[in-house]
């Protein structure tokens, strides 16, 4: 009979345990790095992303002319790929949320700029407020992703 058998599978056993253990305390530190959109017309969602809501456009580091890189205030970055959209389905249930430092000013723009918007109940050039107390409204982009803007994170 083989002693060393028993041996190792005794300290992989406690490796295991050891290992499954450490898991299960471990809780992730997350942000948001980027977030990445296929559209169908680059030229219109660059314009759309950097008029509307303001964003910077920066270097697109993979070089490749299908693709657009802009920024968020607080670094985050939106990648929009031009590529074909089948079989994504859009729906306000399913929508990027981003907070403005003037609310009302930012549904002033809209309207000045004859962009339509509406509340969360659907309602056209209507804004709500969430259960929370945040006012919102929805907007869709060139693509028809919606975005809530709301005034939630004071700046």
């Amino acid at each position: 009979m083989n002693l060393l058998l028993p041996k190792t599978f005794f300290f992989v056993a406690i490796l295991f345990v050891t290992l499954e253990a450490s898991g299960q305390n471990y809780k992730p530190q997350v942000k948001t790095d980027h977030i990445a959109i296929v559209v169908a017309d680059l030229p219109a969602s660059a314009q759309f992303y950097s008029e509307i809501l303001g964003l910077n456009e920066i270097t697109n580091q993979t070089k490749k002319p299908n693709i657009r890189w802009f920024t968020f205030a607080d670094g985050v970055e939106l990648h929009l790929i031009n590529r074909s959209k089948e079989g994504i389905q859009l729906i306000k249930d399913v929508h990027l949320a981003l907070a403005v430092n003037d609310f009302d000013a930012f549904v002033n723009m809209l309207r000045e700029k004859k962009v339509n918007f509406e509340n969360w109940p659907g309602e056209a050039n209507s804004t709500n407020s969430r259960p929370d107390g945040v006012k919102q409204v929805y907007i869709q982009d060139p693509d028809g992703y919606w975005i809530e803007i709301n005034d939630a994170e004071r700046f």
